[in-house]
Order: structure tokens, then sequence, then C-alpha cells
């Protein structure tokens, strides 16, 4: 799994590895990586580490290869990423193109080095990590927003083109997930519109004023899990090309 030292990406491989799946955990930091291999082995698990850049050809190639170094990978789960900040006026358009390499070619480059094995071996699961703001993007963010619409985009297309090769191709979407990066900018948020001090009156606040759903909290990282662990397992065998949606209500599906 791409991008799984830390936040959701941590999440996500800890649970894979509870429901009995040997992980791959990747990242760029090589620390973090190890405290995410130890704590699945110390809890039963297997899990081996990969480091590397995706953002370039040398980086997936080395990934893929460390990846590959213990028997065929069956679940790609891509969910490495870039997370922009500023508005339409301040991204230069160079950020853009990183984004877009980051966020979209990165998951490109894996798929196309560990999907045709699984086409030839006739199973296998690609999950994206999207979005909402891939169907109702913010002003601001528009590189990001861009990409996340991409990362929805190329999971469809990839399940039209695995039509009948037992590999099946979803995306899942979160909204608003309580992970640290999250934290820090909801508490910076809450100091100039004065919801709070405590983490319960910045989480009300937020799903007040900010991102309201229907719900009434922030996700959590274990829900993001449980939604990628079902797209994984044999259960999920007829379902391609599909979007789940964990937000708390926080978009709104058209029928």
């Amino acid at each position: 799994m791409t991008g799984s030292s830390s936040g959701l990406g941590e999440a996500i491989v800890k649970m894979l590895a509870q429901e009995g799946a040997a992980v791959v955990v990747h990242g760029r930091d090589s620390v973090r990586v190890d405290v995410i291999v130890k704590a699945i082995s110390d809890a039963g698990g297997r899990a081996d580490r990969t480091l590397g850049d995706l953002t370039t050809v040398a980086g997936a190639d080395e990934v893929c290869g460390e990846a590959l170094a213990n028997g065929p990978v069956d679940i790609l789960v891509n969910n490495a990423g870039y997370y922009g900040s500023r508005g339409w006026l301040d991204t230069p358009e160079d950020e853009w193109l990183n984004a877009y390499n980051a966020n979209v070619v990165s998951g490109v480059r894996m798929i196309k080095r560990l999907v045709p094995a699984m086409r030839e071996r006739g199973w296998g699961r690609v999950i994206q990590i999207g979005g909402g703001l891939s169907q109702q993007p913010m002003a601001s963010q528009p590189e990001y927003n861009a990409t996340l619409a991409a990362r929805h985009n190329l999971a469809v297309s990839l399940a039209r083109d695995l039509k009948g090769a037992g590999v099946t191709s979803n995306i899942v979407s979160p909204g608003c997930i309580r992970v640290s990066a999250v934290e820090d900018f909801l508490t910076g948020v809450s100091e100039r519109l004065g919801w709070g001090e405590s983490w319960s009156e910045i989480e009300a606040g937020a799903c007040r004023d900010f991102i309201p759903n229907d719900i009434g909290r922030l996700g959590r990282p274990e829900e993001i899990a449980a939604a990628v662990a079902y797209l994984a397992s044999p259960h999920a065998d007829y379902v391609s090309g599909a979007m789940i949606r964990v937000d708390g209500g926080l978009n709104r599906s058209i029928p």
C-alpha cells in the first residue's frame, strides 16, 4: 500500500494486516515505516517495508521491486499523494504539474507495474483513495481538487479495461477524517473563529460551520480502513468501477 506510514494509510495497512493480508508498508521516511512494520509484526501480522519516491520512474521501479521481493502483489491501494493549501491565484502553474504527478501519475506508475501480473493470475484488487472534493470542490486547493477527480476517473476507466479479468478497480472517497494534519488545521481555524480550545468544541464547531455532515463529527481513519478491507475481500467480487463514500453524508449523491 502506498503512503502507509501515517494517517489514513497507517490505519488501512494495519486493518488489512489484522484481516490476514501480508502487507507492504510504503513511505519515504524509514523510521516511520519501520515503526508501522514493527507494530503490525508485534500484533501478529505479516509486514514488509519499501521506501521510495513514487513521483519518479526510478522510485516507482525501486518500490515495486522491493514489494515483489517476497511474492506477488494481489492488492494495490494507492493512497500516497500531495495535499495543497493555497487558492487559485497563489498556486503556481508548476504546482499543478507537481500535484498531478504526485496524486495521479504516481498511482498510474504502480498500476502499470503491478496490475498486468494480477490480470495474468486472474484475481486482484486496485483501490484508489479519493475524496469528496472530487465531486464538490472548494474554491481553495484547486489543483488538489482536480487531481482527486482524476483519481476517481482513472479508477473507473481501469475497471472497464479489466472487464472479465477477475481484477476489480474501485474508489474509497473519505470525507473530513480526524488525522493529525486535519486536527492541526482545524485548531488553527478555531483560533480565528472562536470555536473553543478543547477538541470536542473544535470538532463541534467545524461540523457546524465548516464541514457540516449528517453524523455531526469527523470520520475516523479506521472507518476508511473498513471500506478498503471490504473492497479488498472476496465479498466484493461483484463490485467494480464503484465509489464508496465514507463521509458522514457530507456530499450528496444525485439519483
